[in-house]
């Protein structure tokens, strides 16, 4: 299955100089800007079907009222597709063999915000142990980690996107 790109095009605009049009590299229009499509929904898949966070670590402890500053380790899962992802995490450590597959289900066109130290089924992710994760979707998707390290008082926000394997 190949994965359609947005068709990207120079927009054009005058030159004050010389009145004639000149193309912006900064600036592009997508195939559904062009094709009169305005309702912010685009006909284009971004993504990818397996991710990999090759960090995580629960803190056991946190400062602050629960749950909003509870130490945790978040993947956030954004489907873009018009159909429903099923997701499939697994959970690697280094002294143990993998735990999961912990599944979740992200509904078409929406995002999920999964924390690590709420999943328990099949077993609850251990606090205080490194791990690595890898996250697979039967729809391509994007996967962003994010961690809230509030041990102190001085609160620690970490995010970056996960490593997306090429289809």
């Amino acid at each position: 299955m190949t994965t359609a790109t947005p068709s990207i095009v120079p927009v054009h605009f005058p030159s004050a100089s010389s009145g004639k049009p000149r193309a912006q590299a900064p600036y592009a229009r997508f195939a559904h800007q062009r094709a009169g499509k305005t309702s912010g929904h685009m006909d284009v898949s971004i993504g990818q079907r397996t991710w990999a966070i090759a960090e995580g670590y629960i803190p056991a402890e946190s400062t602050g009222p629960e749950p909003e500053m509870t130490s945790h380790e978040t993947a956030c899962l954004l489907n873009p597709s018009d159909e429903d992802a099923e997701v499939e995490i697994t959970v690697y450590f280094g002294d143990r063999d993998p735990a999961g597959p912990y599944r979740v289900a992200v509904p078409a066109r929406r995002t999920a915000h999964v924390r690590f130290n709420e999943l328990d089924d099949p077993e609850p992710i251990p606090r205080e142990t490194d791990y690595a994760s890898v996250i697979s979707s039967s729809v391509p998707i994007v996967v962003q980690h994010t961690r809230l390290d509030s041990r102190q008082s001085e609160n620690a926000l970490m995010t970056t996107v996960a490593y997306a394997a090429s289809s």
